[in-house]
């Protein structure tokens, strides 16, 4: 059974709304020529970057002393051809047309299992916060329907809406990959945003974190699934919210941008 969005305000007060906001507004930055002759992401040494990216935490970090066992091998990697084993992600997409056909089976994973209410990744505690938007970034997937370039997931019902038709779709793909040239030219992208007062209507605080969890098994899954399609993939948080957001003709108070995926 399909609800309408706004049923969840009825059980969301202003206080915990404004509460969450104002803690995600902290993770916001801002992408664009007006702002980026002086503004930066952090002020860390080159040097001390790339020794402190990409390596382990040890909480030991001192040799061990004598008599004390050295820290214990755990198992080997996963083998090239495990399914599991995952691609990297793709440093600079190549333009490559697509088929609406092939989108299809990209968010296969994520649309419900059976007759109840379960789908194809966790979610803490079912409630399912999370809306994904299909948006056909660079104008070259085939078979496309209708004339907007974001379609909406109904993952339930296993259909797509389009929820606004004034969707500027030059705007929109701007706002995704905006001022970047090296991620190159991806075909696909899924927005992932978090509808707050399903997030928080039932779990209140809680609901934020158990929102964010979802993300990442969302786009992991959908991850193997382009591995398994032969197709690139990258986790994607160059953006900007507000802009990815009225782009979408969303309401910022309501929907967060988490993260995007980018496929091509």
């Amino acid at each position: 059974m399909n609800v309408s969005h706004d049923q969840y305000l009825r059980f969301v007060s202003n206080g915990l709304l404004d509460d969450v906001l104002s803690f995600h507004a902290k993770g916001n930055y801002v992408i664009h020529s007006t702002t980026q002759h002086f503004s930066t992401l952090h002020h860390v040494p080159a040097s001390d970057l790339q020794k402190l990216s990409g390596v382990e935490l040890s909480l030991d970090p001192l040799p061990p002393p004598e008599g004390r066992i050295s820290p214990l091998l755990c198992a080997s990697p996963l083998q090239p051809d495990h399914p599991l084993r995952r691609n990297d992600s793709c440093d600079h997409f190549q333009p490559r047309p697509m088929t609406f056909e092939t989108v299809k089976e990209i968010i296969a994973p994520l649309l419900r299992k059976t007759s109840d209410s379960k789908r194809g990744y966790p979610s803490g505690g079912g409630i399912y916060p999370i809306e994904v938007f299909c948006v056909n970034v660079g104008d070259r997937i085939e078979g496309w329907p209708g004339e907007t370039n974001a379609l909406h997931l109904l993952a339930a019902s296993k259909t797509f809406e389009t929820h606004s038709p004034l969707i500027d779709a030059r705007k929109l793909s701007c706002s995704i990959t905006p001022l970047n040239t090296q991620i190159g030219s991806p075909t696909l992208a899924l927005v992932y945003c978090m509808y707050l007062p399903k997030a928080l209507f039932k779990y209140r605080y809680r609901g934020y974190r158990l929102a964010l969890m979802e993300v990442g098994s969302m786009y992991m899954l959908t991850d193997l699934r382009c591995k398994e399609l032969s197709l690139d993939s990258r986790p994607w948080a160059g953006f900007t919210d507000h802009q990815v957001t009225k782009s979408l003709n969303l309401n910022p108070a309501l929907f967060l941008t988490i993260c995007i995926q980018l496929i091509g």
